[in-house]
């Protein structure tokens, strides 16, 4: 069977851009959630450190974030969606206090407890314990339900977007749980599926992060850019070595504020080693950060550094960090004592569905906002806790620009789109199963052949010889997957391998070194002949 969903607004995803943008949709019409997993289960509910805003008009200003973030971003940030985001961040961060997001505060003084993270000027980030991810998401989220400002529709993943002369008008879904095909038409269409982490063997990305929103923008057209820049997170916690090579297993993150308030980096023979890479030593930025990690391991031999917090008081470690504390307490680590092995893992991606600064694609009706989105916000290298604010404030703005056109003409069409026999003749074939689709075996093979290669040769340093000998590895699995995606693993499967190839082959164009991408063979920044953004359309 075949149903069929009508709206105004479409919104594509769950986590802070989604919720985000729906509140402010709510405002104008009739809004559909899609998430292919339980509501709630998103990388917002993940973020462990914090959100950035310059509350304190005191000791701190929008003019100084805006400065830390443009420093961040390596050359590559947009000025425009910069300033957007300090100034207009303020506000929305104000407006989730009013809803009732409970920020840690200060002792004394009655003002919140800010925290100091990588390349920050000032503290600046706002945090609940280190569960602000959490309180985010169930602060928007409450919000959503008490206004009753959207139909949710949960284990429902996208399949591809609906097309009529070139505009957006929709997407065709699969119902997860009843392997049913399903179609949701909108005038307006705003993807917010966030990252891509899972393309990589290690990530502190949720087994969602398959990058679905943009190989679904890509097929339908939609311009990509940025595509190289993918920003590995110093601290993940190194698991035994049977756990790391499990695919899909999230790497559980240590926070970058476990360093803002004095843990210090120690390698495999106890020394300390950031003076050798940054005068800012542990607060450095991230990708300097991950790369000096990585070389230590690669000189010592070891598989990990070590994260000490000696320095911490241990009832502060308790207070400030409960879930950190507690999740390593569970695996035998008491971190008020004991040092805590680390490596980088994927984390986040800059790159994404090219938008303009109000979400909107090249293609009408289709919008995008959050880590699925690019628009320069973050350069070539994410500054830290901005991300929380990219979909609080963007995800805010594109459905703010999503109402604009949202005229009289644009609900009659939402009311005349195909109807759902015309959909089965032209959608409703037997789907073409080829061997991967049938063979869950095959299916965890070839993910684990992509996550290696990209992890191996697209990973946090780079060059020719390893970038094409995983291009290789990918056209061949993308040469396997010749088939109709019929469950929800089958889609996963093909939209992880669209991406992976769409990051390595940007990987190879740019030839430099630049925030978070590293290439060996070209080690140095070329502002000559780099400092621009590469785009790519399937078009």
């Amino acid at each position: 069977m075949i149903s069929v969903e009508r709206c105004d607004f479409l919104i594509v995803g769950g986590g802070i851009a989604g919720l985000s943008a729906t509140l402010e949709a709510a405002k104008y019409g009739r809004v559909a959630i899609l998430t292919k997993s339980k509501i709630g289960e998103t990388a917002t509910t993940k973020a462990q450190g914090g959100i950035a805003a310059a509350v304190d008009s005191i000791k701190d200003s929008t003019q100084f974030h805006f400065e830390d973030t443009i420093a961040a971003g390596a050359g590559l940030c947009d000025p425009a969606a910069v300033k957007i985001l300090v100034t207009e961040g303020v506000d929305r961060v104000r407006e989730l206090i009013k809803m009732g997001a409970q920020f840690d505060k200060a002792e004394t003084g009655g003002g919140f407890a800010l925290s100091l993270e990588g390349a920050h000027k000032r503290r600046r980030i706002l945090h609940a314990g280190d569960a602000t991810g959490k309180e985010i998401q169930r602060t928007l989220g409450t919000k959503i339900v008490e206004e009753k400002s959207a139909k949710i529709y949960q284990d429902t993943i996208g399949i591809d977007l609906l097309l009529d002369t070139g505009r957006c008008y929709g997407i065709k879904a699969l119902d997860i749980k009843s392997q049913s095909l399903k179609y949701f038409l909108a005038p307006a269409t705003i993807i917010t599926t966030g990252g891509l982490g899972q393309v990589y063997l290690h990530t502190t990305n949720p087994e969602v992060a398959t990058g679905d929103g943009i190989a679904m923008a890509w097929r339908a057209g939609a311009e990509v850019t940025d595509m190289e820049f993918v920003q590995f997170h110093p601290t993940s916690m190194v698991q035994s070595a049977e756990l790391r090579d499990l695919v899909a297993i999230p790497q559980f993150l240590i926070s970058e504020a476990v360093r803002g308030e004095g843990g210090v980096l120690l390698n495999d023979r106890g020394e300390r080693f950031m003076e050798k890479y940054h005068s800012a030593l542990e607060l450095a930025p991230r990708d300097i950060v991950a790369r000096a990690i990585f070389q230590e391991m690669r000189q010592t031999g070891a598989d990990c550094v070590y994260l000490s917090l000696k320095q911490i008081d241990p009832e502060k470690i308790k207070k400030r960090f409960p879930v950190i504390y507690k999740t390593c307490l569970e695996r035998g680590l008491d971190i008020s004592k004991d040092n805590i092995p680390v490596a980088p893992a994927a984390h986040y991606f800059m790159g994404g569905i090219k938008t303009d600064t109000d979400g909107k694609t090249n293609l009408p009706g289709l919008y995008a906002a959050g880590e699925c989105a690019a628009l320069g916000v973050h350069g070539a290298n994410r500054l830290a806790s901005n991300s929380l604010l990219d979909g609080l404030v963007f995800g805010h703005r594109a459905a703010l620009a999503a109402t604009s056109p949202l005229s009289s003409s644009d609900v009659h069409r939402r009311n005349s789109f195909p109807s759902p026999s015309e959909m089965e003749r032209g959608d409703h074939s037997e789907h073409k199963r080829g061997m991967v689709g049938e063979d869950d075996i095959e299916l965890q093979r070839f993910k684990l052949i992509i996550k290696s290669a990209m992890w191996n040769g697209t990973g946090i340093v780079r060059s020719k010889e390893s970038l094409n000998r995983t291009k290789k590895m990918l056209e061949d699995v993308a040469s396997r997957l010749d088939y109709e995606p019929a469950t929800k693993e089958d889609i996963e499967l093909k939209n992880l391998a669209l991406v992976a190839r769409l990051i390595t082959q940007a990987a190879l164009d740019r030839q430099e070194s630049r925030g978070a991408h590293f290439r060996s063979d070209f080690p140095k920044i070329d502002d000559l002949n780099w400092q621009r953004h590469l785009i790519y359309s399937a078009g």
